[in-house]
């Protein structure tokens, strides 16, 4: 059987997509789509994905969001430190034993964001 290899992108609707982008380039790293063959596109470490259907129900993001964005970081607290000094509101979650720790925070367009430093 052949099966998908990991994620080649994430697309979505924005009310601002060039400020969402510089928002993502700014504050986490993510590099903007490229618009020439020679600018190298976001690359990505190598490590767990998880693809999670949740209930229609659940409580564990914001409930007006079909999805919410899921990152791997390797220091949540430094993550953490470094987007409240940018004014960003972020909210630790406690740590999930054999699985890791977690961050809640929304991009500017309300997006649901959840750091994740596995264990």
């Amino acid at each position: 059987m052949q099966k998908v290899t990991g994620f080649g992108g994430f697309f979505f609707r924005a009310g601002d997509s060039a400020g969402l982008a510089k928002w993502y380039e700014t504050h986490l790293g993510v590099a903007p789509v490229p618009t020439d063959a020679d600018t190298p596109p976001w690359i990505t470490q190598g490590g767990a994905t998880v693809f999670a259907p949740f209930a229609s129900d659940t409580d564990y993001f914001a409930a007006d969001k079909a999805f919410m964005l899921n990152f791997r970081v390797d220091d949540l607290d430094a993550m953490v430190a470094q987007l409240r000094a940018a004014g960003i509101t972020v909210k630790v979650l406690e740590d999930m034993e054999g699985i890791g720790r977690f961050a809640h925070l929304a991009d500017p367009e309300g997006t649901p964001i959840e750091l994740w430093q596995p264990a």
